[in-house]
Order: C-alpha cells, then structure tokens, then sequence
C-alpha cells in the first residue's frame, strides 16, 4: 500500500468514501453541513455537447437573491423596532456573517439538487472535481475567512448602528447594485488578469487552477495571498470607486452588493449544464453588447486556461469583450440553447 502522503497539488478526492474515524473536525463539518458538490448515491445526468443547455430566466435568480439577503435585514430591523435597541459592530457581524454564510451553504444544497436534475458542463469527458483530500481544510477556512473579511471591511467603511436598514438609500439601490458588479469586475479583471500573465504572481493564483472542473465549494479554493485580494483588495477598491462616483454606498446597500456578487461567484464554480447569466438590475446594458456572463464562460477559463487564458471576469463579460479576451462558448453557444423549455432557481 502506498504510504506516501500526498502531494499538496493533488486534486484526489476520496475522504467520502474513506474510514471516518480519519476524519477530522473539517471533514465533520462539511458533513453536517451537507455541504457537498454532489450527492454519492444518485446519478448525475450526461449530455453530449451538441444536446441542447436548458435556459434559466434571471427573474428566478433576482428573486432568490433579493429574498434571502432581505432575510437578515428584517432580523435587524424587526430587533431595533421591538427593542429600541442599537445593535452594535460586533453583533451586526455576527448576524450577518452567519446570514451570509447559511445562505451560501443553501445555495450549495439546491445546485446540487440541480446538478443531479441537469447534470454538468463537460460532463461527457469528465465528472466534477470533489474537494480534495489534502484541501479539506483549506476549504472549510475559506468559507469564513473570505466572507468574514469582507464584512469586517463593510462594517468598518460603512456601519451606522444608529440607521435602521428600511432607512437605506432605496432610490440609488438599483444603480448601486448594478454598477457594483461592473466596477467590481474592472478591477477583478486586471488583477485575475496580471495574476495569470505576470510569473512571479502566477505562483500565489495557480492553487485555484488546480482544478478543472470546479465546484462550487472551490470557489474560494486558493492560496493566502490571492485569498487577501479577493476578500479586501478588489472589494475596498470597488467600494471607493462608488464612492468616487457620488454613490451613496451605505453599509446595507454594500450587503445587497455582496449577496449579488457571492450568489455569481458560487454559481460560477458549480459548472452546472444551464444557461443563465449573471443578475444585475444593469443586465439589459450589458446584453446591449454582449457582455453577460454565463456559467460556461468562467467554467472554460479553468478547463481550457492555465497561464495564458481568457474569461477573465466573473461578474460580467464587458471587460472581457473590451479588452479582447472571450473565448467561444461550446455548450452554451446561441444555437445550442433551449429557451423554450426553461429551468427556475428553486426559491426552497
């Protein structure tokens, strides 16, 4: 039997299906959580690639998105109204960095459901990387530490104890939501960009290119130094450049904002066989020039891209089209996509 321990590249992923008493409180965790990529005992569907991809209305994604960052808020609200209290830094923390993260993990539940009803992209050459053996760790810290940084971030910038949040700035809420996303993603690009191009960087982003067909508990799969920038650097930069731009940026827009850009960022790993693209209150603009986002075009910038690559955005294409960047869609191409018979977002 082979003793040697794995390397820390490796993609192998077997702890599932291994002894428990091997387990860690890591593995324990995501086991509790039910927070798996795909279900062990059912089948995941299989499509060629010329087998029409079931279209998903972003109707479906706005709604799941808007009903689940609203949750929290009316916890928040409904407190200060009942208590005529304030809640303080550190319990709005809390409250929110457990919102946040219970709704990932849901997200996660329901891809699954659907990755079993639709299958994945690729699926007839290769099935979903699972989370590896040697990464378990990695992948349970990255579920905090990326969401609580950034909203230690957004507290710090922007919390006001004192406002409650029905008393956000719901005319600018719209603007702000769409143009965080784009902005968010100009910056997004040069940084994944540079990452990618220049040497000395490509070493601190080649972790998260170890796999290649990802999933959504990959999303944050990656090594400290890029794990900063995307938890402070692109978000803080993002934030001020709204702010430059006379946007209001209170702390419980910056919520919607993050709730908007995570739902992407989760989705965007899942690999799922739908084509949908991105939410945005500004997805009517960027159809206008062909710079929606869907699954399949950040799927094949891990498939088909290692140093020199292509779709580099995640929230958006625009960046991608401006500078010249997109790769041709397989699997979603126009005339491969089913708009009549049409997947929904389940809201439970």
């Amino acid at each position: 039997m082979d003793t040697k321990p794995a390397s820390k590249d490796s993609m192998k992923s077997t702890w599932r299906t291994a002894n428990r008493s091997e387990w860690n409180h890591n593995h324990w965790l995501l086991e509790l959580l039910n927070a798996h990529p795909i279900a062990l005992d059912k089948e995941v569907p299989v499509h060629a690639k010329e087998e029409r991809v079931p279209f998903m209305p972003q109707w479906s994604l706005q709604r799941w998105v808007l009903f689940y960052s609203a949750l929290p808020l009316i916890a928040h609200q409904t407190y200060m109204l009942y208590t005529g209290r304030t809640l303080g830094p550190i319990a709005a923390f809390n409250l929110y960095f457990l919102a946040f993260n219970a709704t990932v993990i849901y997200q996660v539940h329901i891809l699954r459901r659907l990755g079993h009803i639709y299958g994945f992209l690729d699926g007839d050459k290769h099935e979903r990387d699972g989370v590896p053996d040697v990464g378990v760790a990695k992948v349970v810290t990255s579920l905090y530490k990326t969401t609580g940084s950034r909203l230690i971030l957004s507290i710090y910038l922007s919390y006001n104890a004192s406002q409650l949040p029905s008393e956000m700035n719901w005319a600018w809420l719209p603007l702000e939501i769409g143009l965080y996303g784009i902005v968010l993603d100009f910056w997004f690009y040069w940084y994944h960009r540079l990452m990618h191009d220049v040497g000395f960087l490509w070493k601190y982003h080649r972790t998260h290119h170890l796999t290649k067909h990802p999933n959504p508990l990959l999303a944050a799969y990656a090594d400290h130094e890029q794990e900063f920038f995307d938890m402070v650097g692109v978000p803080m930069m993002t934030y001020f450049s709204l702010k430059l731009m006379g946007l209001p940026m209170g702390f419980y827009e910056w919520w919607v904002c993050h709730a908007y850009v995570a739902f992407a960022e989760v989705f965007g790993h899942s690999g799922l066989r739908l084509h949908l693209t991105v939410p945005s209150t500004l997805s009517w603009l960027l159809q206008m020039f062909d710079a929606e986002i869907v699954i399949e075009d950040h799927d094949l910038h891990h498939r088909k891209g290692w140093r020199k690559s292509h779709n580099y955005g995640k929230q958006t294409r625009l960046w991608d089209q401006i500078f010249g960047t997109c790769h041709e869609r397989i699997e979603s191409a126009p005339d491969n996509v089913d708009y009549v018979n049409t997947a929904t977002m389940p809201l439970f």
